[in-house]
């Protein structure tokens, strides 16, 4: 892989994990600009490690495999049991999708990335709403709390 190559493939992890982590930023979440950039850096990392130790002909898949598990570790940890209610699962799957654009980066999947970073930024602002406007001011009755008290706090 040349050099620009590598690069390349950095910045747009970079700016893909930048623009969902600034839209968590602007709504004051846990996991914000920088936790989804380096998220995404990191995966694109391991990607781009992975297809160069093997010459190319090694199978990303099974690095792309281990970032998911890694991922899992890390969203645990943002995600908080208050009695019945459950917080942070809208930030854990958020961080989760920076890591797949990470990898989708690596594998220099530009195209697929951007689409991909407007679409995650397009769930976490729109389907927020949609959310409250289904469900209304009122907090859910015997239902499983989703997205909708990740985003209060």
């Amino acid at each position: 892989m040349e050099i620009q190559d590598f690069v390349w493939c950095l910045l747009a992890a970079t700016a893909a994990g930048g623009v969902v982590g600034i839209e968590r930023q602007i709504n004051n979440k846990s996991a914000g600009l920088r936790t989804n950039t380096l998220v995404a850096v990191g995966a694109c990392i391991y990607v781009l490690i992975g297809t160069q130790i093997s010459g190319g002909a090694g199978d990303p898949a099974r690095i792309i495999g281990q970032i998911i598990t890694g991922i899992g570790f890390l969203g645990a940890g943002v995600i908080l049991h208050r009695g019945a209610n459950v917080q942070g699962l809208t930030t854990a799957a958020t961080i989760w999708c920076s890591a797949a654009l990470g990898c989708l980066s690596g594998l220099g999947m530009f195209k697929e990335t951007l689409i991909c970073t407007l679409l995650i930024v397009l769930i976490n602002t729109a389907l927020k709403k949609a959310d409250k406007w289904f469900i209304g001011d009122t907090k859910r009755k015997n239902n499983p709390p989703s997205s909708e008290e990740d985003d209060k706090n």
